[in-house]
């Protein structure tokens, strides 16, 4: 027997190891390129001997860190995550790169919220209103965008914010077409781009920055559009510009619908969250709930 074994090429001991379609922490650490298959031995030998798991006789014999076996876990039960400097991103997208922080914590809460108080069938849109520059509007929406993903909806992220951008610089996307080329007929769909990093979420960025994101807004495009984006997603979240600053805020909600308010510790004042609250009234827009963002 023990000269059959090591008769065995490296294909045969291939074969023999579980397929892909299991997702063992082994294969998914083979398939990746973290362990060859001499390491495989080596760790189910001290499996056996020290009755360890096989991430931890992994991680004891240094041959792997304990950050490769909690990637690995993730894919195991479907929720991918990505090592630091991974898809250069930016390290604001912490829900990509440190999804056990008490951050994303926060904001699988917040999701959860979400879940219970407004998505559903008919409940689709989601505006993300910053009071002010620095509120982290933008963050909020990116990281709430990817968290959604992860669950498995089909989700969307919209830059609205056509005044200061900036989903497209979050998500490392080239300067391209976007929103507002889409709002004046120079685009098409084609600029709904999917980040194949992510389970299943796409981005739309603002794209070239208008003289008139007002009335571009206020088109009956921007309706129709999110009308259309209904028959494809689950959760279409749209990221917009401070909304005390400007008035194109009024346009995204109206079309939306309904809005998370997204205010920052010891930054936004109270009595600017009471006029937002009287702006969206005046848009017809449901308030679902407000953030107040302390990261």
């Amino acid at each position: 027997m023990n000269e059959l074994k090591s008769n065995m090429t490296s294909a045969d001991k291939l074969a023999t190891f579980p397929r892909r379609s299991d997702k063992t922490v082994g294969r998914l650490l083979l398939d990746a390129g973290k362990l060859k298959l001499h390491d495989i031995e080596l760790i189910e030998r001290c499996q056996r001997e020290q009755k360890l798991r096989f991430g931890e006789a992994a991680v004891k014999l240094g041959l792997v860190a304990e950050a490769d076996i909690l990637q690995m876990l993730a894919q195991q039960f479907s929720y991918p995550y990505l090592q630091t400097g991974e898809g250069g991103f930016s390290e604001e997208l912490v829900a990509a790169y440190q999804p056990f922080s008490p951050q994303v914590e926060a904001l699988r809460g917040l999701r959860s919220q979400l879940m219970l108080r407004w998505f559903s069938d008919k409940h689709k849109h989601l505006a993300l209103v910053g009071l002010g520059q620095g509120d982290g509007c933008s963050y909020m929406a990116a990281n709430l965008a990817i968290v959604f993903s992860q669950l498995g909806e089909r989700t969307v992220l919209i830059d609205a914010n056509l005044r200061n951008p900036r989903q497209h610089h979050l998500f490392n996307l080239a300067q391209r077409q976007g929103l507002s080329d889409l709002m004046a007929g120079r685009a098409g769909m084609e600029t709904v781009g999917r980040i194949p990093s992510f389970v299943d979420l796409s981005v739309l960025p603002a794209g070239t920055i208008p003289p008139n994101p007002q009335e571009l807004l206020g088109r009956p495009a921007f309706i129709a559009l999110m009308r259309d984006l209904v028959k494809s997603y689950d959760v279409i979240l749209l990221d917009t510009p401070p909304g005390t600053q400007y008035a194109d805020m009024q346009n995204i909600v109206a079309a939306a619908g309904a809005a998370v308010l997204v205010m920052r510790k010891h930054n936004t004042r109270m009595s600017d969250a009471l006029v937002m609250q009287g702006q969206l009234a005046n848009a017809k827009a449901q308030i679902v709930g407000a953030v107040l963002n302390e990261f």
